[in-house]
C-alpha cells in the first residue's frame, strides 16, 4: 500500500465528517477543555498559507488534549459583519448576505481540507439573526443598566431610578459622563426628555456626543485601525475628525477591573503591558485654572501636580468644549483656520506626530498658585479623551510642552535642581523643588515625591482641586452608520429613544435598494421601506460595529441552538470559559479588551459564571512571504538569472511565487503570467533561471500569497500542518519558504515505511530492541513537554530523529509503532488515521486512543563516555558501562592503548574520577 495523501487525506475527512468524530457534548464525567482560535473575517481572497497558522497550533493542542481523556471543545465560525462586504455590495449592487455566504463556504472548504477538529455542529456566525439576537439582547441589557462605583458592579437603571426618586444625586455613587447635581423634586419636576437625557449621563450603553472618524464618502464612523495618514484603509478617502451624537458604551467604568484581573491570567508579560498601557491608569489631581476676565474656569488632570510653578501656558485640544468659550472675536478666523487644518488626523496619528502646530485663542488662565495670567492655545498634541482636554504645560518638564514652547518663543522654567533644560531632562522625577513658591505656600527644598503630595493637600484644602484616579481607556463608540451590521433594537418617540420588548428580537435588517447613505445623508437604513414599529416609530438607523458580535461568541459557542438564552447555566457552568485562546496580536488591544468588559459585564448581571473570558492566551506569529524577483535589463524584454545580474544594468521585478519552484524559474508559465512577458528571452546560468527573494509582508500586491489549496493538493494537509509547525517556534514571525516542504513530504514517506513496504503491511508482535524503545519513549517525552510548551517546530525535528533512528534499527513492532502513531496524531492526523486502521488493525478512531506515557527505563543509557585527561588537557574518550565503578574506571582509563604515551616516564600522582563525564589523570 503506496502513500497516497490524496485518498487517504480525503477518505478519513469523510469518515470524521459522515461519523461526527468531533462533535462535543457535556460529560460530566470527564474533565473540559475549551480551546478556541479568533474566528476569521471571510474575505473574498480566501485564505493564505498564513492563517492557518493559529489554527493548526490550536488543532494540535485539542488533539492532544483529547487523547489525553479532556472532553474538548473546539468550535469555529466566521465573524461576518464588517465594511469590505458592504462596500463590495456598493460596487457591484450584491447583496452583502450573498458575497459573505459565498466566502464563508469559500472557508469552509479550505479549512475542511486542511483537517481541523472542529464541531461544525456549533459554528456560529455574526451575521445570523440567530446569533445576533443575543448581541442585541446584551446591548438592551446595558441600556437598562449603570455601574455603581460602590459595589464595583453592574446595577438595574431601575435602581438608579429610585435614588433619584427618594434622594436626588445626594449619596450616588455611579459611573457617569459628567458630575450632575439635582434634588428629588427636581428630579421629578423634569420633564419625560430630561429624565431621559439624565439617565443616559449614567447608563452603560448610551447616546452621547463623541468626537470619531468620519468619512464622507463612505458615509460612516471608521474604527482607529481602518484609517491610516487621513485617509480611509479601504477605498483611501478623506477622513476628519467629527463630534457626532451616537450610542456609546461605558467601557471605561471597567478599568479598573479590567487591569485588577489582568494578574490572574495566563498571558505573556508584553501582552499584559499592552493592556495596561491601553487601559492607562495614573493618579493624579484635578485643578481649576480661572480664564481672565470671565467666570469661566479650565479643568485640567495633572499627575505632576508639583509642577504647577512651572506652568507657563495652557493647551486645550481642538475637540474641547473650552475652545469656542475662549476664543476671542479677533482670534476666531486664525482658530478657524487651524481647526480645519487638522480634522483630518486621527488620535492615533495625532499621538505619534512629532511636528509641532497650534494656535493662540486670544485668552489668558490665571495660574492658581502663583496668580499669573499665562496664554491659553489649542493644539492637535492635546487630545479630548484624555483628561478634561485641557493641559497645563510646564515645558522644563515635558518633552512636548517644550517642543510647543519653543516654537512659539514661551517660557521655560526648570523645577528642579540640576535639570538642564538645554538637553530635555523631562522625566526627572527626583531632586530637590526650587522656584516653587508664592510665599504663602512654597516646595522649594522638597523631594519630588514630597512635593506631589504637599501640593495635592494644598490644592484640596484651598478648593482649587481634588486628588482623582485618572484613566486612558475611552468608552466604546458603538454606531456606525453602515448597512451590514446589526440593528439597534430601538425607536424613538417624540425624539425619546426606547427599547423594544424582548420577544421583537432578532430585529432583522430590513431590505433597501441601495447600500449608500440617503440623499439627506442618513445612513443606509434610511432607505428602508417601513422602518418604523407598528405603531409607526422610526427605528434607529445606525449599526452596530464589527466588535459588538465578536466580543461574546465565545459563549455563543458553549450554547449555540439554544433559544432561551444566550447560554443556558449549565453549559456556562460546565464549560465556564476558554482555557486555551489562540490569535494574532493585532487583537491585543481592542477585541481583547470589549471582549473583557462583555464578559463581566454579564458576569454582574448572573449570566456567566466567570469574570475573565479567556484563561490562557497565545499569540502566534505572522507568516511572512517570501517574494521572488527576476531581473530584467533595462529598455530590454530580456531577463538576467541572480547570479549574472550584476553583469548588467537591471531592475528587479516581483514575480508570482507560484511560478517558481525552490527558487528556479518556470519560464514557460512566466511567460504566460502576463501578455507583456510573452516574448521574453532568458540569461540563464547552469541551464536554470534563479530568482532573487525577500521576506516581506505576504500580500497579493507583493505576487507571494501562497495558496493553500496548492500545497495541500501536491503534498497533502499533513506536510502542509507539520511544515508550518517546522518552520519555528509558534509565537514568532518567519518567512514562508517552499524550498523545505520537500524535506517534510519526505519525512512522511519514511514514516510510512515503517508500517508498509508496497502491499505488505511490515508490522509484527516481535519484542522492539532497545534502541527502539528508547527511541519511541524519548519521542514521547519530547513531544509531550513541547506541546504543553507550544514549542512544535522541536516536536517536528523529534519525529525526524525518531524515524531516522527505528529505520535504522529495523524496527517493525506494534509495542513501538502503535503509540508512535498516537504521538502522530495531533500533527499529522490523516496518516495516523489510516496506519491506525490499515497497519495497526484498529477499527475505531485514533482520536479516542489515550496519549502514551514514556517509561523512564527505556530512558536510561547503558553506556557512559568519558573524556580521559592529563594533567587537565582532554586526550582522548573511551566508552564503558554506565554502571561500572569508580575503580574500574580508573583501571579501564589506565590500560588504554592511548594512555601508554601520556604515562611513559612519568608517576601517577592522582586520578579524578567525574561520574559519566571525566577521566582526570595527574602526573608528574
Amino acid at each position: 500500500m503506496e502513500y497516497n495523501h490524496k485518498d487517504i487525506e480525503s477518505r478519513w475527512q469523510n469518515y470524521w465528517r459522515e461519523n461526527k468524530v468531533y462533535k462535543t457534548e457535556i460529560d460530566k464525567s470527564r474533565p473540559k477543555y475549551y480551546v478556541l482560535d479568533m474566528f476569521p473575517y471571510p474575505s473574498g481572497a480566501g485564505l493564505h498559507v498564513g492563517h492557518p497558522l493559529g489554527y493548526i497550533a490550536s488543532d494540535i493542542y485539542s488533539r492532544y488534549k483529547r487523547l489525553q481523556g479532556f472532553n474538548v471543545l473546539h468550535p469555529m465560525g466566521y465573524d461576518a459583519y464588517g465594511l469590505p462586504a458592504e462596500q463590495y455590495a456598493i460596487q457591484t449592487g450584491q447583496h452583502p448576505e450573498k458575497t459573505t455566504t459565498d466566502n464563508i463556504a469559500r472557508y469552509r472548504q479550505q479549512l475542511d481540507r486542511i483537517g481541523f477538529c472542529y464541531d461544525w455542529d456549533r459554528e456560529v456566525r455574526t451575521c445570523d439573526p440567530k446569533f445576533y439576537k443575543w448581541t442585541q439582547w446584551a446591548f438592551m441589557k446595558m441600556v437598562e443598566s449603570y455601574y455603581d462605583t460602590k459595589l464595583d458592579k453592574a446595577q438595574p437603571i431601575s435602581k438608579l431610578v429610585a435614588h433619584f426618586e427618594e434622594k436626588g444625586t445626594e449619596g450616588i455613587h455611579a459611573a457617569c459622563s459628567e458630575e450632575l447635581c439635582f434634588t428629588a423634586d427636581q428630579w421629578k419636576a423634569m420633564s419625560e426628555k430630561e429624565k431621559s437625557d439624565t439617565l443616559m449621563n449614567y447608563r452603560i450603553a448610551y447616546l452621547g456626543n463623541t468626537m470619531v472618524n468620519w468619512c464622507p464618502q463612505l458615509g460612516t464612523v471608521l474604527a482607529n485601525d481602518e484609517v491610516s495618514e487621513g485617509l480611509s484603509i479601504r477605498g483611501g478617502y478623506p477622513v476628519e475628525q467629527k463630534l457626532m451624537y451616537q450610542w456609546c458604551l461605558r467601557v471605561s467604568a471597567y478599568a479598573q477591573r479590567l487591569l485588577d484581573d489582568l494578574d490572574g491570567l495566563d498571558w505573556t508579560d508584553s501582552l499584559k503591558e499592552t493592556q495596561r498601557n491601553w487601559i492607562g491608569r495614573s493618579e493624579g489631581a484635578e485643578m481649576r485654572f480661572k480664564v481672565a476676565g470671565s467666570d469661566l474656569e479650565l479643568e485640567i488632570f495633572t499627575t505632576r501636580a508639583d509642577t504647577v510653578f512651572g506652568v507657563t501656558f495652557m493647551v486645550l485640544a481642538p475637540e474641547s468644549d473650552y475652545v469656542d468659550m475662549v476664543t476671542t472675536a479677533d482670534q476666531r478666523k486664525a482658530v478657524d483656520e487651524y481647526l480645519d487644518s487638522i480634522k483630518h488626523k486621527t488620535e492615533r496619528e495625532r499621538m505619534i506626530d512629532k511636528k509641532v502646530s497650534g494656535v493662540f485663542s486670544g485668552s489668558y488662565a490665571v495660574n492658581p498658585l502663583t496668580g499669573k495670567e499665562i496664554p491659553i492655545y489649542i493644539s492637535d498634541y492635546v487630545l479630548a479623551g484624555y483628561g478634561t482636554g485641557a493641559i497645563m504645560a510646564v515645558p522644563a518638564h515635558d518633552s512636548r510642552d517644550y517642543a510647543f514652547a519653543r516654537h512659539f518663543d514661551l517660557p521655560v522654567i526648570p523645577l528642579i535642581e540640576g535639570c538642564d533644560v538645554s538637553e530635555q531632562s523631562f522625566e526627572a522625577k527626583s531632586g530637590k523643588m526650587m522656584n516653587s513658591s508664592n510665599g504663602e505656600f512654597s516646595l522649594d527644598g522638597l523631594e519630588v515625591p514630597e512635593a506631589i503630595a504637599a501640593t495635592k493637600r494644598y490644592i484640596a484644602e484651598k478648593g482649587l482641586g481634588r486628588v482623582k484616579v485618572n484613566y486612558r481607556l475611552r468608552d466604546a463608540i458603538f454606531s456606525r452608520q453602515r448597512y451590514w451590521g446589526e440593528p439597534f433594537p430601538v425607536y424613538y418617540k417624540d425624539g425619546i429613544p426606547h427599547l423594544m420588548p424582548e420577544s421583537a428580537l432578532p430585529l432583522l435588517l430590513p431590505e433597501v435598494d441601495k447600500y449608500l447613505p440617503t440623499e439627506t445623508g442618513e445612513p443606509p437604513l434610511g432607505r428602508a421601506k417601513n422602518w418604523v414599529t407598528s405603531e409607526g416609530y422610526p427605528i434607529e438607523l445606525n449599526t452596530m460595529p464589527g466588535f459588538a458580535g465578536s466580543s461574546a461568541y465565545y459563549l455563543r459557542y458553549m450554547d449555540p441552538d439554544n433559544n432561551e438564552a444566550l447560554v443556558s447555566r449549565e453549559a456556562d457552568e460546565y464549560w465556564r470559559n476558554v482555557d486555551l485562546y489562540i490569535g494574532g496580536t493585532e487583537h491585543a488591544t481592542g477585541h481583547l479588551i470589549y471582549s473583557r468588559f462583555w464578559n463581566k459585564f454579564l458576569y454582574d448581571l448572573g449570566h456567566v459564571v466567570e469574570p475573565e473570558p479567556f484563561k490562557k492566551l497565545i499569540n502566534q506569529g505572522m507568516i511572512q512571504g517570501r517574494t521572488s524577483f527576476v531581473y530584467r535589463i533595462k529598455d530590454t524584454n530580456t531577463f538576467v538569472s541572480l547570479g549574472l545580474k550584476d553583469q548588467y544594468d537591471t531592475t528587479a521585478i516581483r514575480v508570482d511565487v507560484n511560478r517558481v519552484s525552490n527558487d528556479v524559474l518556470d519560464i514557460e508559465a512566466f511567460r504566460a503570467w502576463r501578455p507583456e512577458f510573452k516574448d521574453a528571452e532568458f540569461i540563464l546560468e547552469d541551464g536554470k533561471y534563479i530568482c532573487g527573494w525577500a521576506v516581506e509582508k505576504m500580500s497579493k500586491s507583493m505576487f507571494n500569497v501562497v495558496n493553500p489549496d496548492d500545497i495541500v493538493e501536491r503534498y497533502g494537509a499533513d506536510t502542509l500542518r507539520l511544515y508550518e509547525m517546522f518552520l519555528g517556534p509558534i509565537e514568532q514571525s518567519k518567512p514562508w519558504d517552499t524550498n523545505g516542504i520537500d524535506g517534510v513530504n519526505r519525512f512522511i514517506k519514511k514514516l510510512w515505511a515503517l508500517y508498509f513496504k508496497g502491499d505488505n503491511c511490515l508490522v509484527d508482535d516481535s519484542k522492539p530492541s532497545a534502541e527502539a524503545l528508547k527511541a519511541v519513549h524519548k519521542l514521547i517525552k519530547k513531544v509531550t513537554a513541547d506541546i504543553e510548551n507550544f514549542s512544535y517546530n522541536t516536536s517536528v525535528a523529534a519525529f525526524m530523529i525518531c524515524v531516522n533512528e527505528l529505520s535504522a534499527c529495523k524496527c517493525h513492532s506494534r509495542e513501538v509503532l502503535e503509540p508512535l502513531a498516537v504521538v502522530l496524531a495531533p500533527f499529522a492526523p490523516h496518516v495516523a488515521e489510516e496506519l491506525w486502521h490499515s497497519a495497526l488493525g484498529h477499527d475505531t478512531t485514533v482520536n479516542d486512543a489515550r496519549w502514551p506515557e514514556w517509561n523512564e527505563e527505556y530512558l536510561k543509557e547503558n553506556t557512559a563516555n568519558y573524556a580521559v585527561s592529563f594533567n587537565g588537557k582532554a586526550r582522548f574518550t573511551i566508552q564503558v558501562p554506565a554502571d561500572l565503578p569508580k575503580d574500574e574506571v580508573e583501571k579501564l582509563a589506565l590500560e588504554n592503548e592511548s594512555s601508554a604515551k601520556w604515562l611513559e616516564g612519568k608517576t601517577v600522582k592522582k586520578i579524578i574520577v567525574v561520574p559519566n563525564k571525566i577521566v582526570n589523570i595527574v602526573i608528574g
